[in-house]
């Protein structure tokens, strides 16, 4: 629902306190000015630099108040018996600190439910202050979706031979999702200008960009496919199967996967190729950098990262590392006032109630550190396990690196029996870096099932029975992990 509607709705129940979260203020402010004209409601907006607009019978009116107190007392000066008005307040979270501000804040939203004047604060962030939170409603201005990215496209590109030739905006409009409307606008913009044409590519240069100065989000958009992976084929059949395209719109969607394993045996790089597979963006989330020093700011920002994921639905989704970011989620309330707590909070909730087209790749090196309730069903399609890869998957990844750094695949290959993939490509690297044999780089390969071989085999016990293995489908068994036969003994002690 657009901005609109919603605001309509809140204004006819008597919502005083309005708190509108949008990063595009002259977007809001135009639906602002269109709803209150069609409903005949007074609008006024104030900002520090510009004062206070009035804005009646279609003209517009400025005043030199530059004090935000004054300004929010001003509210009550545009009551009228006839009919509901609007104060907006652009960017007035940046007031908040002033106890002043405050007090006169919440006076105004409380007789504004007496006066029929509703107090609109417009700004990037909802960070209210305590003593307000019960006064204001929270709404979010959306980020355009494909219909209107569809119609700012046609919009500027107006002559002949500027859109596709077979009409197809699809590309176009899957590079602009997640956009904001003026990204958007400038994008097809720049397009034109250097391409002649609108063009995918150009979109997705800026999206990086604008994903790049978020920090919460980047987009991986490299050249690794899957014949870049050796092996995992169990796990490449069922990723593939899930994000098959569904001719048919079936509202049957893909949750995603948990991929737990042994470090250096290709889950990151899984993650990466996927989205090259399936013809979808990967975003990948740093979970680290969700974290922020300000009080609402970490909230804030795990909002904003997930409202735009949502927005580039279809998409892939890639949290590397995971339990290292949730670890302290039970003991966040004595460590760091509960902000841990509340994040895990809110990508769990998203994770089983969000209803985009968003493919959730995790993966863990030790899912012991992780909260039990992360990897129940519903959350997940699939928890995998990753173990070290087998001797044909071995094969393979020989094979592919020896290509890919320009070393004889005839020359001897050193003992590979506790090695990942990994540190296969690290020996053919360092062939190739140092001109030596295979036999002579692998004495510079230490493989981690040797350095960390008991944490290795704590993880496939653990695994063992309670995940699908990505190199042999099925239920993962360790072998390890297998129950000993125990020593049969007689009932007869003779024979003891």
């Amino acid at each position: 629902m657009s901005l609109a509607p919603i605001l309509r709705e809140h204004v006819a129940a008597g919502f005083s306190g309005i708190w509108i979260e949008s990063h595009e203020h002259e977007d809001a402010l135009t639906d602002l000015a269109r709803l209150c004209h069609q409903e005949h409601w007074a609008l006024a907006t104030w900002d520090i630099d510009r004062g206070m607009s009035l804005a009646a019978a279609g003209e517009e009116t400025e005043s030199q108040v530059h004090d935000p107190v004054a300004a929010v007392r001003s509210a009550k000066a545009l009551a009228s018996p006839e009919s509901a008005s609007l104060l907006v307040l652009p960017n007035f979270h940046r007031f908040l600190q002033s106890a002043e501000v405050v007090q006169a804040l919440w006076h105004a939203v409380h007789d504004g439910r007496r006066d029929r004047t509703f107090i609109v604060i417009l700004s990037p962030v909802a960070q209210i202050p305590v003593e307000l939170e019960r006064q204001f409603v929270v709404l979010e201005h959306s980020l355009p979706g494909r219909d209107e990215i569809e119609q700012i496209a046609r919009g500027v590109a107006t002559e002949n031979g500027e859109l596709p030739e077979n009409g197809d905006l699809d590309p176009v409009l899957d590079a602009a999702a997640g956009l904001t409307r003026l990204e958007a606008e400038n994008a097809v913009s720049l397009s034109l200008v250097r391409e002649g044409r609108v063009t995918p590519e150009t979109i997705w240069s800026l999206k990086t960009q604008a994903l790049k100065r978020s920090g919460l989000l980047t987009l991986q958009r490299g050249e690794e496919s899957f014949g870049d992976l050796g092996g995992l084929n169990p796990l490449k059949r069922f990723c593939t199967q899930a994000l098959r395209p569904r001719p048919d719109k079936s509202t049957v969607r893909p949750r995603g996967i948990m991929l737990l394993g042994v470090p250096g045996t290709g889950k990151s790089a899984f993650a990466k190729a996927l989205g090259r597979e399936v013809s979808r963006p990967t975003l990948v989330m740093d979970v680290g950098s969700l974290m922020g020093s300000l009080v609402g700011q970490t909230e804030a920002n795990v909002r904003q990262a997930l409202r735009t994921v949502d927005a580039m639905a279809p998409c892939i989704l890639f949290i590397d590392e995971i339990e290292k970011a949730l670890a302290g989620a039970s003991s966040s309330g004595t460590t760091d006032s509960g902000v841990s707590a509340r994040l895990f909070g809110s990508l769990l909730t998203w994770l089983s109630d969000h209803d985009s087209d968003v493919f959730v790749i995790c993966t863990s090196n030790d899912v012991r550190k992780l909260p039990p309730e992360f990897t129940r069903a519903e959350r997940f399609d699939a928890v995998v396990f990753l173990d070290l890869p087998s001797t044909a998957e071995k094969q393979a990844i020989w094979k592919l690196y020896l290509d890919r750094y320009g070393l004889e695949a005839e020359q001897a290959k050193p003992p590979d029996r506790d090695w990942t993939g990994a540190e296969i490509q690290s020996c053919c690297r360092l062939a190739a870096l140092l001109d030596v044999p295979l036999s002579d780089a692998a004495q510079n390969v230490v493989p981690v099932a040797v350095t960390a071989a008991e944490s290795v085999e704590r993880l496939r016990k653990w695994a063992s029975g309670r995940c699908l293995s990505a190199n042999e489908g099925g239920i993962y068994q360790s072998s390890s992990a297998a129950a000993k036969p125990k020593r049969r003994v007689s009932r007869e002690p003779s024979n003891n």
